[in-house]
């Protein structure tokens, strides 16, 4: 098959010379302005809103704009792209901090979707362009969930699509796959534009390019389908009943741990309140309760205060209790989940492995206080890392933990299912963020999450959303904001994995390879066609 591939600095979309300086000052700004606002359709896809099927016409525009560019111009329409997405999906950032982390995380992440953008140039001239284009979106995502600081996955295209029709497809490959078949149908749906404009003008059809349009269209939307059958909320190991407890925090911002000791009576307050309605009939005994994440910031191992708050409200229920903690262990600062028993009290641990940069731990910590001391001083110390996947075995059930930020990262969600999870935890701490967004992106990964495993999932926060997410996805039970409140629920108990977690991270990998080999093949035939023009 012979392609024919625009030398290298070439492109058709170069206004001629000899053209108007405002014809080519419209050449600039339109497709800079389309980048721009497509970024920004791609923001308003995302949670709380549930127009999940915006990122189609996104990326269409975005196939549009890169199409035949040079690098220089891809990079530059890439960047605007990933400007016009991230800056407001990140906002909340920095809700407590001011704007400049904010600015200065969006600057950094927007330069990933910048490279990708030079990668789709390259290979819009290939057959089959929006599959390798697409691929090669997915592996900018992978980068960015792994550098750097350890990567930072909040803006997967996949995290956006929980009301959507491709969601069945987080069962069959996880994030990587059902992120791929939106980019591709977005830029499938590009393409069959691109045909019926050109037909339009030239009274042709080019039925090649027709057809890998229709098909990257179709396909993802067949294969969405055909996987339904894998996503239930039928219990395969019984039920178990779980209470979510959100206690909520005396006021927003970050000076909430300012008065650690009234959030931890706030949990304490709201488990003993939910004993006395199971008391009076007015609500379900529960078998295992669910306290959110630094629902205890004061180390009950050495406070016999902390500990003796914990141990009335567990005794009270006469249920497990998975605590969260801030925990000092050998000169080691730990964010750990305690299980707390009625009777015999703190009896397994499970201590957080992806914590978060400038949150948990500051990086470049000399640089960074040279800059501002006000940062450093938000994380005087740095936590540790926990090195084993937390399951606890609760009420009968086994209990996978996946602790706030963790549940952006697909390996520690994995890890917990195969390490036996029968359910899945997530406690986390909003209450830094704010009424921002934040918490219904959050909310939504965990919905990923249980298609993706076929888990119940639950969320217990401090201050809210805290939900019951069934292994469908579909959200049973929710709180409202700054609330306290509980949420008691008999759910399902699943054992089956998906492939999604019996392949782990292959599906990622072969996107990639799929990527490298259609950058590698545009590059050979640029240089092949430069080659042919200087002969």
């Amino acid at each position: 098959m012979t392609v024919t591939v625009a030398p290298v600095g070439e492109s058709e979309s170069r206004p001629p010379q000899n053209a108007p300086v405002r014809g080519r000052w419209l050449a600039r700004l339109v497709p800079a302005a389309a980048a721009a606002l497509s970024g920004l359709l791609l923001y308003v896809s995302f949670p709380p809103r549930t127009l999940w099927w915006l990122a189609l016409p996104a990326f269409g525009v975005l196939g549009w704009v890169l199409r035949g560019r040079r690098w220089k111009a891809a990079l530059s329409l890439g960047y605007l792209f990933g400007l016009g997405f991230l800056l407001p999906l990140l906002v909340w950032t920095g809700v407590e901090v001011g704007p400049g982390p904010w600015i200065a995380l969006v600057v950094i992440e927007a330069v990933f979707v910048a490279l990708v953008g030079v990668g789709v140039a390259a290979v819009s001239r290939l057959p089959g362009w929006p599959v390798w284009a697409a691929a090669l979106w997915i592996a900018g995502e992978a980068v960015r969930a792994r550098m750097p600081f350890e990567g930072f996955p909040w803006g997967k295209i996949a995290f956006g699509q929980a009301d959507g029709v491709f969601l069945p497809l987080a069962a069959v490959g996880g994030t990587p796959v059902l992120g791929f078949a939106v980019v591709l149908c977005g830029f499938g749906l590009a393409e069959l534009v691109r045909v019926l404009i050109e037909a339009r003008r030239t009274g042709t059809v080019r039925k090649a390019a027709a057809v890998v349009g229709a098909v990257s269209v179709a396909l993802p939307v067949a294969g969405a389908v055909a996987a339904r059958p894998l996503v239930s909320d039928a219990a395969e190991d019984g039920t178990v009943t779980v209470a979510v407890i959100q206690g909520n925090v005396p006021r927003l911002g970050l000076d909430f741990n300012a008065q650690r000791r009234a959030v931890l009576d706030h949990h304490s307050r709201e488990t003993v309140r939910l004993a006395e309605q199971v008391k009076a009939g007015k609500a379900e005994r529960p078998d295992i309760v669910l306290w959110p994440e630094n629902s205890s910031d004061i180390d009950p191992f050495v406070n016999p205060d902390a500990r003796a708050a914990i141990d009335r409200a567990a005794k009270a229920i006469g249920a497990p209790v998975s605590v969260g903690g801030v925990v000092a262990k050998d000169g080691k600062l730990l964010n750990e989940q305690i299980l707390w028993d009625p009777e015999k009290g703190p009896v397994d641990t499970y201590d957080k492995r992806q914590i978060q940069p400038f949150g948990e731990y500051l990086p470049l910590r000399p640089l960074i206080g040279a800059i501002n001391d006000e940062w450093t001083s938000m994380v005087r110390q740095d936590f540790s890392r926990g090195g084993e996947p937390g399951v606890f075995t609760m009420g009968g059930a086994r209990v996978g933990l996946v602790t706030c930020y963790e549940a952006a990262f697909d390996w520690a969600v994995r890890d917990t299912v195969t390490g036996g999870a029968q359910l899945i935890s997530v406690p986390s701490n909003n209450a830094t963020f704010g009424r921002s967004e934040m918490t219904y992106q959050q909310l939504a990964m965990s919905r990923v999450r249980a298609v993706e495993h076929s888990r119940t999932v639950t969320v217990p926060v401090t201050s809210g959303v805290s939900a019951v997410i069934l292994p469908d996805g579909t959200i049973s039970q929710k709180t409202g904001m700054f609330v306290a409140g509980s949420l008691v629920q008999e759910v399902p108990l699943r054992s089956t994995r998906t492939p999604a977690t019996r392949v782990g991270i292959a599906p990622e990998i072969a996107l990639v390879l799929v990527a490298a080999g259609g950058l590698g093949w545009a590059v050979g035939a640029g240089l092949r066609a430069r080659r042919a023009g200087d002969a």
